[in-house]
Order: structure tokens, then sequence, then C-alpha cells
């Protein structure tokens, strides 16, 4: 139902469920849970999310959709995602279909296949996403985007999505691994703070979450490991201390 692995700091998900397209019930969600936590206790610091197969995610399980218990397994699963303190991309290899956009959305980065188109077509079948995707859609896709989605129903292809900022680079699963491993070698209390403050805009910038990721960051010894390897001419190693 989902493969988990850890190489050299670049944790992979990949959902598995290639004979319902990847589509969420909640026991794939229950695993995405336990998926992100595993790749960050195994120092995961850039994770991608992709599935096996012809699409990416192609919904909810409408199997599953209508039970007791699935929004809330659903929503643990997408702030599972945009909860980790490490940056998350989303390899968009096929269609990411309502859930799927979702789960797309909730990562921070999104890199889209040829094969790889969005839509949230919940006003076909009487249902509703909650605020936060709503807010969120708006966010990474801007105003427009999230309306012709929302209410129109509209499908959005990745060249449009690329255009539109809600794919941020062309390709594959090969090209979003590239750029988790370009993000795991940068100072991670750096991406952790700034996560955050893209994150959580209705926090004060007084609100002691914020203020002690970014004090993290002006204390650790990753600023002095910067400031030799420039002096000395070479790439940083950052620790996350």
């Amino acid at each position: 139902m989902i493969n988990v692995s850890v190489t050299d700091g670049v944790g992979l998900i990949e959902l598995d469920r290639p004979e319902r397209r990847n589509a969420l019930n909640v026991a794939l969600c229950g695993a995405i849970v336990d998926a992100v936590g595993s790749v960050l206790a195994d120092g995961a610091r850039a994770v991608v999310i992709t599935g096996s197969g012809s699409s990416f995610c192609s919904g909810a399980d409408f199997g599953e959709v209508y039970t007791d218990g699935f929004r809330d397994a659903l929503y643990a699963a997408l702030h599972a995602v945009t909860d980790a303190p490490v940056p998350v991309i989303a390899a968009v290899n096929g269609p990411a279909i309502g859930a799927g956009t979702q789960l797309a959305i909730a990562c921070d980065l999104r890199v889209g296949a040829p094969e790889a188109v969005f839509g949230v077509p919940t006003a076909r079948i009487a249902l509703a996403v909650d605020p936060w995707t709503v807010h969120r859609l708006a966010q990474v896709a801007g105003g427009g985007t999230a309306r012709s989605l929302l209410l129109a129903c509209a499908q959005v292809d990745v060249a449009l999505a690329h255009a539109r900022g809600l794919v941020d680079r062309l390709g594959d699963r090969a090209v979003a691994l590239e750029l988790a491993a370009e993000i795991a070698t940068l100072a991670p209390l750096t991406l952790t703070y700034n996560k955050l403050a893209l994150d959580r805009t209705d926090l004060p910038a007084d609100d002691p979450a914020l203020v002690t990721a970014f004090e993290a960051c002006w204390e650790s010894a990753d600023l002095v490991e910067g400031q030799h390897a420039r002096a000395e001419r070479r790439s940083p190693v950052f620790t996350g201390r």
C-alpha cells in the first residue's frame, strides 16, 4: 500500500495502490502519517511523495469517503505532510484529483510530469473540502486558479499549472529526487524556520514558536559552519545544530 525509503538524507514515500490509482482510504491515510514519521526518524532532510503506476492519487476511495472516520484520517495525513519540519516535494507523476490535489498542495513544492493534471470536482458530487484546503490552494496556485478549480470544476494540465505556480518544476520522479537532494544539503534550521513562517501567516511576528525558530538559526553551529565554509571557499556541511 505504501513504500518508504531514505537515501542520503532524502525520504521517498510512494503510494502503492495502482489497482485503485492510489486512491486514499483510511488505511492509506494512516500509512502516510506513519511514513512521514518514519522518514523523519531516519534522518530525512527532504521528502518526496509520489505514486506508483500511472496516477499520483486519483482522489478519495469512494468505497470509504462517505464512512465515519474518513475525513479525520484524510486531514491527519494532509497535516502530517504540511507539519513536517523539512521540505516535502510532490512528484506528481499523473492525475492528482480531489484528495490527490489536496495531497499535492499539502507538500511544499511540486514537480509535474507531462501526464500530471489537477482537479477538485467536489461540486459535481456535492462534497466539500475544508477551509484550509481552499486557502492553501489560493496561496499556492493563486486566487484565479483556485476559483477555476473549485467553482467551475476545471481541470488544470501540467503546462498551465506550471505557468500559474501550482507546479514549481517540470519533470519526473528523478527530477523531484534531484531537487530533494539539493535541498537536503541546505541548513535544516533555516529551512524549518522558513517553512514555519511561510505556512503560519496567521502568527504574529512575536509568536514564541517563530521567535524560537528564528533565534535558533542565529545561535546555531551551522551559522558558524557557513561562515567558515565561505571563508575557506568550500561547500558547507550542515548538521542541523
